[in-house]
């Protein structure tokens, strides 16, 4: 056993503990479980120093708990593909697509995607990245060099204008895109 790497262990991890275990308790939903993630971080943390000693241990120690709970919670939302039990005898119904469902389906999916095309160009862009790309309001308002009340303003606007034209009110969607056009035509700024 290397007496250099217990007595280092326990000079620079060990008088964390309260630390440790008060961060644990703070940000882990199952209390029962921070005795072992404690035991599962100090393992981890041994095995690493024993390979090298980290520069600034208790920065390791946390880091080392940040990336163990990050794995148990990837772990926890796998779901197993194996088959449990019988699946006939459960007698349930296959809910199978028909094609007049994916014929329904298509068709539901093109007018959404002409009702999008539909948009002024901002407010296309603005909602593509909120709600395609669930990027969060700062980031795209940082992209766009816009403000994040403009795009708080451009994702409501254009949901408005999505629903209109899915639903049977188009005039203002297209209305609307025929203005934005003629406004960059002349050069006029877009309001918000």
């Amino acid at each position: 056993m290397d007496t250099a790497l217990d007595a280092w262990f326990a000079d620079e991890i060990l008088v964390h503990e309260a630390a440790l275990v008060h961060y644990l308790r703070r940000v882990w939903a199952h209390i029962d479980d921070v005795h072992d993630l404690r035991q599962e971080i100090y393992v981890r943390v041994y095995e690493a120093a024993g390979r090298a000693r980290p520069h600034q241990p208790k920065s390791f120690l946390f880091a080392t708990a940040r990336h163990l709970m990050t794995d148990r919670l990837r772990r926890g939302r796998v779901v197993s593909i194996e088959p449990v039990g019988d699946f006939e005898s459960l007698n349930v119904l296959v809910d199978e697509v028909t094609p007049e469902r994916r014929l329904g389906a298509r068709q539901n999916l093109r007018r959404l995607a002409d009702a999008f095309d539909l948009l002024p160009g901002r407010c296309r862009e603005v909602v593509w990245l909120r709600r395609v790309e669930e990027l969060p309001q700062k980031e795209v308002a940082a992209r766009m060099g816009i403000t994040e009340k403009t795009v708080e303003k451009q994702v409501a606007k254009g949901m408005r204008l999505l629903a209109e034209h899915y639903y049977g009110a188009t005039p203002s969607l297209a209305d609307d895109a025929q203005d934005a056009d003629r406004n960059r035509e002349h050069g006029r700024k877009q309001t918000d």
